[in-house]
């Protein structure tokens, strides 16, 4: 396959966890990797081809205007690599907004989309199979249109990542009933309902869920606007850490406590490894033309691996062409 084109520049860490996770993914799993960025930044690369990218869009630009400003940005230069077809699909740790639009003003819209939407993968714990989340942050504002669409790609998602045979959908809102919600949710409810929506997508709408519902085995693609979306993904973020930090004091708190834990942390530790976000890789954008996955921008060298590894697989298992056939195949949603 043609290789991933990592964006190098931008993330929190800086080059050197990046470079680190792609020349893993490189000598590791036998993925072809080139990195995008400035060549005397990147350090030691392990002989990975560099495509020279002299700008960086960093953390506090405005995403639209520095993507149109900064041309020559790392971020800019890997989706013009997969547009162009010298990549088979971009990752990138750095401003999230510039990957959005770099994915979507070089690559473009699959044909039929209405807007891209941020894909978040939310793990169930003793479940193999996660939850998705979507829209995590690409749209604050979404009409039901929008909605129903993110449903479709969300099903399609499901099904190519994690083998769903048939994704159950669920909408967010403030109760199970399809009578509760803002007008939003229920125009997009009925949109979601109507019949053969999800005939090309092999979904199916299990109604509203509800914000507890994300981290249980009850749904496997829930459905929101990106203001509630990135507000549940940071909410469960915060929520998390806020646990593992306070099981870490407790455990540190006496040598009673210590001594309990080095039996525990064995039990606690394929849990941790699964509540992890580096476990995941990124979230995928979908509805642009092209494979792109967006991570975080603390990522560490283990999260660049499973990102570039989510990008290959997603390549492989035609993942642009599924969405593709899907959408084309769906009634319009307005």
């Amino acid at each position: 396959m043609l290789p991933v084109a990592v964006d190098a520049m931008g993330a929190d860490r800086g080059p050197a966890e990046i470079v680190a996770g792609a020349r893993q993914a490189a000598t590791e799993l036998g993925i072809p990797v080139v990195l995008v960025g400035q060549p005397d930044a990147l350090g030691d690369t392990g002989g990975l081809e560099v495509l020279a990218a002299s700008e960086v869009v960093d953390m506090h630009d405005d995403p639209a205007g520095a993507v149109r400003r900064k041309r020559d940005s790392s971020v800019v230069k890997a989706a013009e690599a997969v547009r162009d077809g010298r990549a088979s699909a971009m990752v990138s740790a750095g401003n999230t907004g510039a990957a959005m639009a770099s994915a979507l003003l070089r690559m473009g819209r699959i044909k039929g989309v209405q807007r891209p939407a941020i894909a978040t993968t939310l793990p169930v714990p003793g479940s193999p199979v996660p939850t998705i989340l979507l829209d995590s942050g690409a749209n604050s504002e979404c009409s039901a249109a929008w909605l129903a669409q993110f449903g479709l790609m969300g099903a399609v998602y499901a099904s190519a990542r994690f083998g769903v045979a048939e994704p159950r959908v669920g909408l967010v809102s403030i109760g199970e009933e399809a009578s509760k919600g803002t007008a939003l949710v229920k125009e997009a409810h009925a949109l979601l309902a109507r019949p053969g929506w999800f005939d090309g997508a092999g979904g199916r709408f299990i109604g509203n869920v509800e914000g507890r519902d994300a981290l249980t085995d009850a749904v496997d693609v829930m459905v929101t606007d990106g203001f509630t979306g990135n507000v549940i993904l940071k909410t469960l973020e915060g929520g998390v850490k806020t646990l593992v930090n306070a099981i870490v004091a407790a455990m540190n708190s006496s040598e009673e406590a210590k001594q309990a834990s080095e039996a525990l942390v064995p039990a606690l530790l394929p849990l941790y490894i699964e509540m992890d976000p580096d476990t995941y890789g990124g979230a995928m954008l979908l509805g642009v033309d092209g494979v792109c996955i967006i991570s975080h921008g603390k990522s560490s060298a283990r999260a660049i691996v499973n990102a570039i590894k989510l990008a290959a697989d997603m390549v492989a298992a035609d993942l642009v062409g599924r969405l593709r056939d899907a959408v084309g195949q769906a009634l319009p949603a307005d």
